[in-house]
């Protein structure tokens, strides 16, 4: 029987030789659609399972809280043996979340939030990325990621490194050297692969295969067809932006759904599929009566592009600012507590 590293190598092949495929991986996303990625071909592509109605009501009755609405509007949209993930909250035992930001610029931009809204090194460590190192051939990460002969040995070698976190063993200081704590791991659908050979690797190591959850991407301001980049300044929009550099961006650059002249959009309305400003609104917005008015009124063309932007810069200015006011409050002696070395006591 294949294994999931097995499947996965076979779908990139296939996608390296189809032009009509998204391309998706850890390193490009770009999409041929102006309405951005097609995660339904995603999930068949990579083996997932989609994220129903089953599971989200499964969640709500576990949690007693609502439906989160990124899971309501489908931005996380896929997962791996997230029940298994809910078995354990039945039973009232423990699990720990993997996630990580590593912007490529000196701040984060509105995309690297995702996994924290959601969610909200030791010698052992290396270990385990040695024994993963180990296991995993060159022929195997040349299958799933598509390396090539000119690629470096520092890339080659980094999917080892991005897996060892799903393991409770390589955090003996944090787990008290339990080898059995389940990880969850929350993250966009370009990072699947390294948790593909993850999830493979893992039997042969005697150790639980993580579970994932799959977010959609967020968006570059000029449209669906890339995501958000740190290293361009104006495809984000930073959390060091200042209320007058989100107006800018977002009037400037934030690709429209609307029609050529007003006259073309009040009588055949917006294209809600294809608006970065709506987009942006499925993420920030939690309202849901109210994103449905939005789209009501833009997709009839009751409301101008203009309108639509306004909105969005009225969200963005909001959200930036409170984080604006709470990063003034950090002082170096929070840093230095935070990142100071001591036991981590927790309870498994």
């Amino acid at each position: 029987m294949a294994s999931e590293a097995d499947k996965s190598s076979e779908e990139v092949q296939k996608s390296l030789t189809n032009d009509d495929e998204d391309i998706v991986n850890p390193w490009d996303v770009v999409s041929s659609s102006a309405k951005g990625v097609d995660y339904s071909k995603l999930i068949k592509r990579f083996g997932s399972t989609e994220i129903d109605k089953e599971l989200m009501d499964r969640m709500v009755k576990l949690t007693g809280k609502p439906t989160h609405h990124f899971l309501r509007r489908g931005i996380f949209f896929s997962h791996r043996d997230m029940h298994q993930i809910l078995d354990l909250v039945e039973k009232k035992k423990g699990f720990y979340l993997y996630t990580g930001r590593g912007p490529s610029s000196e701040s984060m931009h509105l995309g690297h939030l995702i996994p924290f809204i959601f969610t909200k090194e030791s010698t052992e460590f290396y270990k385990m990325m040695c024994k993963i190192q180990k296991l995993v051939t060159f022929n195997q990460v040349k299958g799933i990621f598509g390396f090539t002969d000119s690629d470096s040995i520092g890339k080659i070698s980094f999917p080892a490194i991005q897996a060892t976190p799903s393991f409770s063993s390589a955090f003996p200081q944090i787990f008290n050297g339990k080898k059995d704590v389940p990880c969850l791991i929350p993250c966009a659908i370009d990072q699947d692969p390294y948790f593909r050979m993850t999830r493979d690797v893992a039997p042969r190591l005697g150790l639980l295969k993580p579970a994932l959850l799959h977010s959609t991407f967020f968006p570059a301001l000029q449209g669906a067809h890339g995501k958000m980049s740190a290293s361009d300044p104006n495809s984000s929009i930073f959390l060091t932006d200042s209320d007058e550099q989100i107006k800018t961006k977002i009037n400037k650059y934030a690709f429209s759904g609307g029609k050529p002249t007003e006259e073309e959009h009040r009588k055949h309305g917006g294209n809600c599929d294809i608006d970065v400003s709506y987009q942006y609104l499925t993420f920030f917005m939690e309202d849901d009566a109210k994103l449905a008015d939005i789209k009501s009124r833009y997709s009839s063309g009751k409301m101008l592009t203009g309108e639509l932007k306004q909105e969005l810069t009225n969200v963005l200015q909001k959200l930036v600012g409170e984080h604006r006011e709470r990063r003034l409050n950090i002082t170096d002696d929070i840093v230095n507590e935070y990142m100071k070395s001591r036991k981590l006591k927790f309870e498994y």
